[in-house]
C-alpha cells in the first residue's frame, strides 16, 4: 500500500480555507515580538509525557512529527517525505527528509527517529501512559538506510497510522539530559521556536529558529518563522486574560469563557475564532469497580436522571456543545444515532435508584441504603481544571441532589495524588476528556487498564467491549470501524452507563486586529503554534 509524494499532497487545496486572507497591500512582515495569554501551565515540557490538551499549543513550537494532517483526517509529508503501510497492515516504512537539524545541532535521520520509537517501549520512560500503551505492540524496528525508518507491529492496529506519524521527535542528545521527564532547554526538537526560558508559575518564552526551512504542506508559507519571539503568559483565570487583551497587556489569549465571548466577536478590535477538538468528550467515568456506581443500576440512573444540556446553556451561555457519545462529533467514526436516546428522565432515574435500594432519605433530602449515604466521590485533576470545569461539576452536583438525592463530592487533587488514587482503584468517578483521534481516544478509555486503557477511569474490563475494540483496530476500513465503536458506544453507555458524556471541548482564540495568521490545526482542531502569525503596525 504505498503512497508517494504526490498522492500525499493531494487535497491540500482545501486548507485554504483556514487560511487567514491577507490584502495585497499587506503582505507578512519578518519580526516582532507576540505576548500570549494561556489558561494552562504545563506539567510537564517533555511533549511525548505531556498528557494536558492546552499544552500542545506550547510545545508544538519546538518539537515536530512525521506527518501532518488534512481537514479531511488524511496525511501529508512533514519531517517525513513519504511513507507506506505494507498489504498486511503491519509494517510501516517512513522515508525521511535529508535536510531537517534539530535545534542543539544533532542530525536529524533514521537512527534518531528509531530511537524515538524504542523509548516508547521503555517502561523506565513512560510506564503508565498512552506512549507506553502504543509502544507495546511494537515488534520491531529497523533502519534500512539513514533515512528510512521501518517498524512492524506484532498484530494489524489500524490507528498505529495516526500514532507513528504524530509522535514528537527529541533529538539524540535529549535522551541523555536529567531534564528528560521534565523538560526543557536540554530537549531539543526541530521545530520554528526554540525553549529559551520558563519562569514556573509566570511564562515561558521561545525564540525564532533562523535555520527553519522544512514546514509541513498544510503551512502557508516556507522558512524561518515571521516572528522573532513568543511568550506565553500563565494566566489561569478567564477573566483574567480577558482583561489582559482587551487592556492590550497580551496580543492574543485562548481560552475564553462563554460570558466573554461577546466582548470580541464583531468587534473590529479584535479577531475571535473557536472550533470543536477530536477525541473524547469531556466525560464522567463511573467507576464499576468501587463504591455505589459499582451497580449499574446507580450509574443507569445518573445518566438517565441528568439534563445535561440546561446546565451547559447556564454555565458557557450556549458556547459549548453538548455531546452524547464516545468521540467528538467531528471524527470520521462518530456515531450519531444514540443522540437524545438518554438523559432528561429524572422519573426513571429515581425509579432505578428505588430498584437499587436506595429508599430512604436522610435529613439532608439524600438517598440512604443501611444507613449510609449515596455518596459518590468525583476525582477532577487540578492540572485540567480549566474551561470552567469546576462551575460545570458544581452544577451537576447540585441537580443530582436536586432531582436524585445523589450527594456528588467534588475533590480536586495534585498531580501526584491523582495517580495514587486512579492507581488505587479507590474513587466513584473521575471527569476527563482527550483529543487523540481515530480511536486512540477510544481505545485509551475502554481497554482494561493493563491491556492498553491508561486512562480508562471506568476501569471496565469487559468481553463485549474487548471484542468492539479488537475488531476496530483489525480492520483499516473506516466503514467497518465506525460500525464496531457504534456497537460499543450503545453498550457502553446506554447498558453499562459507565460514562456521562457532558460536552466537546473546543479552543477559542482572540487577538488583537493587528495579530494576523492565527489558524487552528487542521482535523484535529487545535490552535496551532505561531508559525505563521505576524504583526502589522500598531
Amino acid at each position: 500500500m504505498k503512497l508517494s509524494l504526490l498522492a500525499l499532497t493531494l487535497g491540500i487545496a482545501s486548507l485554504s480555507a483556514i487560511a487567514t486572507n491577507t490584502s495585497a497591500a499587506e503582505q507578512p512582515k519578518s519580526g516582532g515580538d507576540l505576548t500570549w495569554g494561556v489558561e494552562t501551565e504545563p506539567a510537564t515540557l517533555n511533549p511525548q509525557l505531556n498528557g494536558q490538551d492546552k499544552v500542545e499549543l506550547l510545545l508544538r513550537n519546538s518539537w515536530e512529527s512525521l506527518l501532518a494532517r488534512t481537514p479531511d483526517g488524511g496525511y501529508v509529508p512533514w519531517l517525513a517525505q513519504s511513507y507506506s503501510v505494507s498489504e498486511d497492515g503491519k509494517t510501516y516504512r517512513f522515508n525521511l527528509r535529508h535536510d531537517v537539524t534539530f535545534s542543539d545541532g544533532e542530525k536529524f535521520n533514521a537512527a534518531a527517529v528509531a530511537e524515538n520509537f524504542r523509548h516508547t517501549q521503555d517502561a523506565a520512560y513512560c510506564a503508565g501512559s498512552t506512549l507506553c500503551a502504543k509502544g507495546a505492540l511494537i515488534d520491531t524496528i529497523s533502519t534500512p538506510d539513514d533515512y528510512s525508518v521501518v517498524v512492524t507491529l506484532k498484530q494489524v492496529y489500524s490507528p498505529f497510522l495516526a500514532f507513528s506519524s504524530g509522535l514528537a521527535l527529541l533529538s539524540p542528545k535529549s535522551w541523555q539530559s536529567t531534564q528528560l521527564k521534565s523538560g526543557g532547554k536540554e530537549l531539543a526538537g526541530t521545530g520554528p521556536f526554540i525553549l529559551q526560558s520558563y519562569e514556573k508559575g509566570q511564562q515561558i518564552t521561545f525564540v525564532k529558529n533562523p535555520h527553519y526551512n522544512w514546514a509541513p504542506a498544510t503551512a502557508h508559507h516556507q522558512g524561518p518563522a515571521w516572528l522573532d519571539r513568543v511568550t506565553y503568559r500563565f494566566l489561569p483565570e478567564s477573566s483574567v486574560r480577558t482583561g489582559a487583551l482587551l487592556s492590550g497587556q497580551v496580543d492574543v489569549i485562548e481560552g475564553i469563557s462563554g460570558n466573554d465571548a461577546g466582548e470580541f466577536k464583531d468587534n473590529k478590535d479584535f479577531s475571535y475564532q473557536h472550533a470543536l477538538n477530536t477525541g473524547t468528550p469531556y466525560s464522567l467515568f463511573l467507576n464499576v469497580e468501587y463504591g455505589p456506581t459499582q451497580d449499574v443500576k446507580v450509574r443507569q440512573a445518573l445518566l438517565q436522571g441528568l439534563d445535561i444540556a440546561p446546565i451547559l446553556q447556564s454555565v458557557y451561555r450556549g458556547e459549548r456543545t453538548r455531546v452524547w457519545g464516545i468521540t467528538s462529533p467531528i471524527d470520521p467514526l462518530y456515531d450519531k444515532t444514540i443522540e437524545g436516546k438518554y438523559g432528561n428522565n429524572p422519573q426513571l432515574g429515581n425509579q432505578l435508584l428505588d430498584e437499587a435500594g436506595w429508599k430512604t432519605r436522610d435529613a439532608q433530602g439524600y438517598r440512604t441504603r443501611d444507613g449510609q449515604r449515596l455518596s459518590i466521590e468525583v476525582i477532577q485533576a487540578q492540572a485540567t481544571v480549566r474551561d470552567q470545569r469546576d462551575v460545570l461539576l458544581q452544577a451537576i452536583q447540585a441537580q443530582a441532589r436536586q432531582r436524585l438525592g445523589v450527594d456528588i463530592k467534588l475533590r480536586y487533587v495534585d498531580s501526584g495524588t491523582y495517580a495514587d488514587v486512579r492507581n488505587s482503584g479507590k474513587f466513584g468517578a473521575i471527569a476527563n476528556s482527550n483529543t487523540p483521534p481515530d480511536g486512540i481516544d477510544i481505545e485509551n478509555h475502554y481497554r482494561p487498564v493493563k491491556a492498553g486503557g491508561p486512562i480508562n477511569y471506568s476501569r471496565i474490563n469487559d468481553d463485549k467491549i474487548n471484542h468492539w475494540l479488537d475488531q476496530a483496530a483489525s480492520t483499516l476500513d473506516t466503514a467497518q470501524r465506525r460500525g464496531f465503536y457504534g456497537e460499543l458506544q450503545n453498550y457502553a453507555l446506554l447498558q453499562q452507563a459507565v460514562a456521562i458524556p457532558l460536552y466537546e471541548p473546543e479552543d477559542q482564540v482572540a487577538a488583537a486586529s493587528y495579530v494576523h495568521g492565527i489558524q487552528f490545526r487542521s482535523f484535529k482542531q487545535m490552535p496551532e503554534n505561531p508559525y505563521d502569525i505576524w504583526l502589522s503596525a500598531h
